[in-house]
């Protein structure tokens, strides 16, 4: 049983390593990663201030009533759902 473990134990090092080892030699890599983190960080920073605004916050006044919106949204039964497969 312990061998199974250190076995384990040891793949994961071991792919740990590999990994760490592909990152320190990138060079093309690292300037794609920053591209995409630059990316990430304008999709979700600041796209967020300018299109997503709080609707939550300026419908409601209290973290009870947006608490009951929120679960009648959730609970909602879905129209003109039929169930079964196609055809029907």
């Amino acid at each position: 049983m312990e061998q199974v473990l250190q076995k384990q134990s040891n793949a994961a090092i071991r792919v740990f390593r590999f990994y760490v080892e592909g990152f320190r030699r990138m060079t093309l890599g690292r300037t794609l990663w920053k591209v995409i983190v630059i990316k990430l960080i304008i999709m979700f920073g600041v796209l967020k201030l300018f299109f997503f605004h709080d609707f939550l916050g300026t419908k409601f006044s209290t973290d009870e009533q947006r608490a009951n919106y929120v679960l009648s949204e959730l609970t909602r039964p879905v129209q003109n759902y039929t169930q079964g497969g196609e055809g029907e």
